[in-house]
């Protein structure tokens, strides 16, 4: 696949079919990945892949917590701060208005903002689920590089005929995922990514969410002057 084509047409699949996927090709991926650009070559990214009855069992364990109003731990980390400022506020919720709209999930639908939001945790139906884990002890450089491996990991699934979403709503379930996978307490789960093949007829698979112009985001300097992209 042509890089462009790869990194213009990814985005965060929602719906996948039940066609099962080629474990040669995950290897194949993670293989490649591990070419990923790392700071000092740490490579501080620590792989679980889960299928059949290990993502079955994560699936059961999650599933039966909802259906017993059991709350999950607080996540081991912020996924954002407590308080978006501009412009990230309003991307956010740019971000969720686009995604329930797809979804013809009206703003005073709680429930139904909340039904779509759980299918986080059932991996959205794909026949794999990754999860990523991060040693404690690691400094923000090494986040940015689980970011670098993660995004290469997505563009090589492309590749593979494979679509992906990214979802770091798992940092709520860590107690359930450790009750699956034998974690060191030393590492930390980061994210958990929903990997098969597009269903492309699910509504929520034709979202195509915006992005910012570059005069928000990039300051072009031929000579010392001020950043002009700001927030407040």
């Amino acid at each position: 696949m042509d890089i462009t084509e790869a990194v213009t047409g990814r985005r965060s699949v929602r719906a996948f079919t039940d066609e099962p996927v080629d474990l040669a090709g995950i290897e194949r991926v993670l293989e490649q990945a591990q070419r990923a650009a790392s700071g000092g070559n740490l490579q501080p990214w620590h792989v679980a892949v889960l299928t059949g009855d290990a993502l079955q069992a994560l699936r059961s364990k999650v599933g039966e917590r909802l259906s017993s109003g059991e709350r999950p731990p607080s996540p081991e980390y912020p996924v954002y701060p407590d308080t978006l400022w501009e412009p990230y506020r309003s991307r956010r919720f740019q971000n969720g208005e686009q995604l329930y709209a797809t979804l013809g999930i009206a703003r005073e639908d709680k429930a139904g903002r909340m039904t779509s939001f759980v299918r986080n945790w059932d991996f959205f139906g794909a026949p794999v689920g990754l999860l990523l884990f991060v040693d404690r002890g690691m400094n923000h450089p090494q986040w940015a590089d689980l970011g670098i491996w993660l995004q290469t990991v997505m563009l090589l699934l492309r590749a593979e005929g494979l679509e992906s979403c990214a979802q770091e709503a798992w940092s709520a379930q860590h107690d359930l995922v450790a009750q699956v996978v034998d974690v060191p307490d030393q590492l930390m789960l980061f994210c958990g990514l929903a990997i098969g093949h597009e269903d492309t007829s699910a509504p929520v698979n034709a979202l195509r969410t915006t992005r910012a112009p570059l005069d928000e985001v990039v300051t072009w300097l031929d000579e010392p002057g001020p950043l002009t992209s700001r927030t407040t």
